[in-house]
Parts: structure tokens; sequence; C-alpha cells
């Protein structure tokens, strides 16, 4: 992909992962104050795998320099019309077109087929070849707001857009890792999910001894958090159940989602999910780590450190797998363990959880594993379905969500949904 170049920035390619290898993605940059922020986006995009080339305007190009950019991506930078017709030869050598941050005037040129410079342009080759063009818009309230009515017709003639993060006065470029996540999904995956209905159940459950001290785990919840947004991205409307996270920094993520619903307890959970049943969804991700066990009663106040020994009693809690299957039998589900367990007592485990609940599939991690499961940022799953194909998948959790979702709709297609057995009580 990369021929002679030697460029020293090129090195950073691939280094995080390699779901955009082999593709070529163009950045346009546009007149917006946070045009600074596509540095970071480009490198991101790098890391995972892309060759990035930058066109800027002319407005652009005055706030930032296009020899940062230069060094950033180790590619030259486009600013200007030549006898080269850049908008023509980079639309021939890229996969995807990325307009970020995106301004009023841009938005207005690409939807009303103006092409007065190498943004623009660009914009209508890809369009006119086929190709993805991605746009993350970034202005003042106001201008958005006017801006809505362009987003629509942007949408209409194929531009995917990524809503800003509305801030005070301004609607901002979103956190550099959720739009370059976004842009790498819809590059990768399109919107192959739209028309979906899906339930995310994501994060720990707390189950009270007294006022202040609880039953839990150490889940943070960034598997399911995965699901929901990489399902978002690919088009689906997410409805996302959690309990209490405790990861996800970055700002806005939820505005990203159809539906959220909060919970502490495993029957508030149990509660929300039989909610989202009775509106219908066609698949259910059970990703949370619910408490299998609460206190027979809750202790009221707090407990005095004082009296010594404390027994315990221990009372099951509803089981939420259950609850979501009874009252959609029909729907897709994909159940999720988590076990202090490795190799073929692993699998064992979770094929005995795939026959017992009657789901569609499951994935299994080891929590005695380094780099999986509670508290990382990746994981090493195996995903068993009723048919009894097995799927190893391993890397930052987002990939694994794609992964997972990818057969999960695989499924769907192919009507391989357990629904016939489930009504038969099998």
């Amino acid at each position: 992909m990369l021929g002679d170049l030697r460029h020293p920035s090129l090195g950073i390619i691939g280094l995080e992962s390699r779901s955009l290898w082999g593709r070529c993605v163009a950045l346009g940059v546009t007149g917006s104050a946070a045009a600074y922020k596509s540095i970071d986006m480009a490198r991101t995009l790098m890391r995972w795998g892309a060759l990035v080339r930058v066109v800027m305007t002319r407005h652009a190009a005055s706030l930032v320099s296009p020899t940062l950019f230069e060094w950033a991506t180790g590619m030259p930078v486009t600013v200007e019309f030549t006898g080269g017709i850049e908008h023509v030869s980079l639309a021939r050598e890229c996969d995807a077109l990325l307009v970020a941050p995106a301004t009023l005037d841009t938005l207005s040129d690409i939807a009303y087929y103006r092409a007065g410079d190498v943004v623009s342009a660009l914009s209508q080759e890809m369009l006119g070849l086929g190709k993805p063009v991605l746009a993350i818009p970034a202005m003042h309230l106001g201008m958005w707001r006017r801006a809505l009515g362009l987003v629509r017709r942007l949408e209409d003639i194929g531009v995917f857009i990524l809503k800003p993060r509305l801030e005070g006065e301004q609607a901002k470029y979103p956190d550099t890792m959720l739009a370059a996540w976004w842009s790498e999904a819809v590059i990768s995956r399109g919107m192959d999910l739209k028309g979906l209905r899906i339930m995310v159940t994501a994060g720990p459950t707390r189950e009270y001894i007294d006022s202040v001290r609880v039953i839990t785990n150490p889940s943070t919840g960034l598997m399911g958090v995965s699901i929901a947004l990489e399902a978002a991205w690919r088009g689906a409307e997410v409805t996302l159940v959690h309990g209490p996270l405790s990861c996800c920094s970055w700002s806005a993520w939820k505005s990203y989602l159809a539906n959220i619903v909060e919970v502490t307890t495993t029957c508030e959970m149990a509660d929300a999910v039989a909610h989202a049943s009775r509106r219908g969804y066609e698949a259910g991700f059970y990703a949370a780590a619910v408490s299998d066990y609460a206190p027979a009663s809750k202790l009221e106040g707090k407990l005095p450190t004082e009296e010594g020994p404390v027994t315990l009693e221990l009372k099951p809690t509803p089981k939420v797998i259950e609850t979501a299957i009874s009252m959609l039998p029909e729907a897709l589900h994909v159940g999720f363990t988590a076990e202090p367990l490795t190799g073929d007592r692993l699998l064992a485990r979770a094929r005995e959880k795939l026959e017992r609940y009657q789901l569609d599939a499951i994935a299994a991690n080891s929590t005695i594993e380094r780099g999986a499961g509670f508290g990382y940022e990746t994981n090493h799953v195996f995903l068993l379905d009723w048919r009894g194909r097995l799927l190893e998948i391993k890397g930052h959790k987002r990939l694994v969500a794609r992964h997972i979702l990818d057969h999960a709709l695989r499924m769907i297609a192919r009507r391989e949904v357990r629904a016939a057995s489930r009504a038969r009580g099998a």
C-alpha cells in the first residue's frame, strides 16, 4: 500500500489494530476553530490501519498549517487545485472521504452540488463514484440549528453525518475517540443494521446490604456500551439498559443512542428489559454482569462495624435473560458469560448456559486471563451459537462488539434464530 514511501510518521499505521488496513481515507479539513482536532483524528485512523490523505480549504490552512498535517500523516497535503486535478486522483485513490470538521459553508456546498474548493470538489467526485462521504459538523449553535435542514438533505443523498456535541452555545467536534470509532464503523460496515431494533444490557448491578454497602462486581460496562454504540453507528435503533458504569469518559456519548435506561439493582434491570420487550426488538445482547444474589433483606441505616462478625443471608435475583426470552421468543438473544475458567472448561460452561437458557449465541470470556474481561479495554471471547459454530474474537472491545454484531446479523439474515425450538419448549 505504501510503496517506497519512507516518512517516519507512516510507521504508526496499524500499530493499534488493522481494522482499516489497506484502506485510504481522505480527510477534508475546513475552516472551523476545531480544525486542530483533526490532527488527532488523522493519527487515530492511521493507528487503526488507514493511509490518510489530507485536503484543506484555504481558510482551514490559515488556522492550522498544512505542514503540520503533512508531518502527522506522512503524506503531502492538498490545499489548491493544480494540473494534477487532485479531486479526481484522490477520489480514485481513496476508499472514503471524512470531512472533519465540516463548516456550514462546506455542508451547503456538498448539498447543492458546488465544487469551489478542493474539499467540496472531492466530495462531489466521491459521491459521483459511489464512495462513502462522511461529515462531522462543528460550528456555533445558531448555525447548527440552521444546518439541520442541510443535514436531512445530505443524508437523503447518501452523506453520513455524525451529530456534534452540543455544549453551551456551540455545536462541538465530538471526542476524537468517538468520532474516529464512528468513522471506522461506517467505512467498514456502512448502515448494515439500519431498520433493526436492538436491546443491550451493560455494566454491573448493585444489591444493597445496608444504606451504603453493596454486593457488586468489577464490571465497567465497556463491553455492553461498545455493542450499543457500534450498533448505533451502523444504523440500528438501540435501547441500552445499564447499571452503574465506570467506563466511558467520552463526553455526550449517550446522545448517540435512541433510548437509555439507568438502573441499579438486578430487579430494576429485569423490569427495564421487560418494558423494552413489550415495545419489541429484533435482537438482544445481555452483556451486563448482573448480581446473581442479593441480601434477603436490606438493613436500615449503616451496620455498625463494632458489632463484629455478621451473617448475611442471600437470595437469588431474577434472571434477566429468562425474562427477555420468555417475552420475545422470536427475537435473537445473545448471552455473555465471564468465568474463572480457560480452554475446554470455559467452552463447556458456555455450552451448558447456551442450552439452559435456549440462547441463540453466547460470548464467553475468562476472568483469569490478562487483557480480557473486567477492567480492560480489550477482550478475548469465544462466541458459540446454537448451530454449533465457534468463533474466537480478540482485540479492543469495540472490535469484539463489531464481530459479535456481524455474526448476529448473519444469523438474522439466514433466519437462524432459535424461535421455533423455544416455542416447542426444546
